[in-house]
């Protein structure tokens, strides 16, 4: 018999959906079970062919919505520019932290990073604190002058639903949602800044 995990990936990789198996999978283990089906040198095995084209077909001003398992992403997706959703088995800052490591981030504009934030009167979860801390040191990592800002609940929504494209993963906690701008790569293979 095979292993619960692997079976997911199983139906993940013949076109199915592992979110059914969502609620009984640690994303850790779904994640490092992916990770081990890359097949490139120096790209994030996370980063699929078809995250890679969508990342590559982005221009200049474009954003990318990198959602949590209960983000109406399907919805969402239907309103983008690509009408794509992607799904990768692992976590939220798992995912961000492979994008963010070949999307560069736009610095011609004030917020080149966002993150869902409670809207007016709701209070921000403790698991919602610490995703949110999660996404901002993901971005930071690789963009060390970028701190995702804050973004209402339902404008993320109008932020996910004019992307470029939904890129869901199997993040479970709340508010665990960011949009990101693309922006240029210089002459010098970095992000471009003014």
């Amino acid at each position: 018999e095979k292993p619960f995990w692997l079976k997911a990936l199983v139906i993940h990789a013949q076109g199915g959906s592992c979110f059914q198996f969502s609620f009984s999978v640690i994303p850790s283990v779904l994640c490092r079970a992916h990770c081990a089906m890359g097949i490139l040198k120096g790209i994030n095995p996370l980063l699929t062919a078809d995250l890679l084209h969508i990342l590559r077909d982005m221009g200049h001003g474009d954003k990318l919505c990198i959602c949590d398992c209960n983000f109406p992403a399907s919805e969402c997706a239907t309103k983008t520019t690509t009408g794509k959703k992607v799904e990768l088995a692992c976590d939220l800052p798992t995912a961000l932290d492979a994008i963010c490591e070949v999307l560069p981030l736009d610095f011609f504009v004030d917020a080149p990073a966002l993150h869902m934030s409670p809207q007016a009167g709701a209070e921000l979860p403790p698991a919602g604190a610490e995703v949110t801390a999660l996404i901002k040191a993901a971005i930071s990592k690789h963009c060390p002058d970028v701190e995702a800002a804050p973004c209402d609940r339902f404008a993320f929504y109008e932020q996910a639903r004019s992307s470029f494209a939904i890129v869901q993963c199997l993040e479970r906690r709340p508010y665990g949602n960011a949009v990101l701008t693309k922006g240029v790569v210089g002459p010098d293979g970095r992000d471009l800044k003014p």
